[in-house]
């Protein structure tokens, strides 16, 4: 299973929120770019950024620091937030240097944008963020609830063609709290998507079990941040090889 150290932007700060609440925020570095050579140093192999700024408005305000991490790295990294357009998608993945790009509100809202870039570029490297607020999608960096189901929404992708998603519960993200495994188990017996658990995780034996319960991966965001799991122990004992 492939553990992801999380990194989310604001302002060109590296910062988390409590519960998606923007208001409710931490911020550990103002030089994020340090932190991804950090966690590549660690062992990681891929990592996941959120642009929160983007998320929230729909644009590229963090694209300076964006480019700055990825040119500090040589392993693989996925972003989202504030991608809506194909020029978006281009710029990312072509111009910047992004492997993977992640459509959360586009996704659910454009349909037809999401079979676009997946034709375009392919399932591999569009990835699909699928937030949940009790039961049901959210949107807009998690500032609206839609009327629909996740599961609902997860078929909807499947018949797309989508092959990854990144899905977090919001009322579990930065709670320390432990992910959502009944979320996950329901997904893991309904859909064949590769989903990566985002959101809640407390420790190392949470990444464990995630790995135990054969899903594709795990993100590790502010159990690192606050001191909770030894991630390079963790990596180590996961991604040997």
């Amino acid at each position: 299973m492939l553990v992801i150290p999380a990194i989310d932007l604001q302002n060109g700060e590296a910062v988390r929120l409590y519960k998606g609440d923007y208001n409710q925020k931490t911020v550990y570095s103002s030089s994020p770019e340090v932190i991804a050579k950090g966690f590549e140093d660690m062992g990681a192999k891929y990592l996941h950024v959120v642009d929160l700024d983007g998320a929230k408005v729909g644009n590229t305000t963090n694209l300076e620091t964006i480019k700055r991490m990825r040119s500090a790295l040589t392993i693989p990294m996925q972003l989202g937030g504030g991608i809506r357009n194909i020029e978006t998608v281009e710029l990312y993945l072509n111009e910047v240097g992004i492997n993977r790009v992640i459509l959360g509100t586009a996704a659910i809202e454009n349909p037809e944008f999401l079979k676009e870039c997946i034709k375009v570029y392919g399932p591999e490297r569009i990835v699909v963020g699928v937030d949940v607020k009790n039961g049901y999608v959210a949107t807009a960096g998690w500032l609206n609830t839609t009327e629909v189901h996740y599961l609902d929404f997860l078929k909807e992708l499947e018949a797309i063609g989508v092959t990854y998603i990144v899905c977090t519960d919001i009322s579990k993200d930065g709670t320390l709290t432990g992910p959502s495994f009944d979320l996950y188990e329901d997904i893991h017996k309904n859909s064949k998507i590769n989903f990566v658990v985002s959101g809640g995780v407390k420790d190392a034996e949470d990444v464990y079990k995630a790995n135990e319960l054969d899903y594709y991966a795990c993100i590790v965001g502010k159990a690192y941040y606050e001191g909770k799991i030894e991630l390079k122990e963790v990596l180590s004992c996961l991604q040997k090889g």
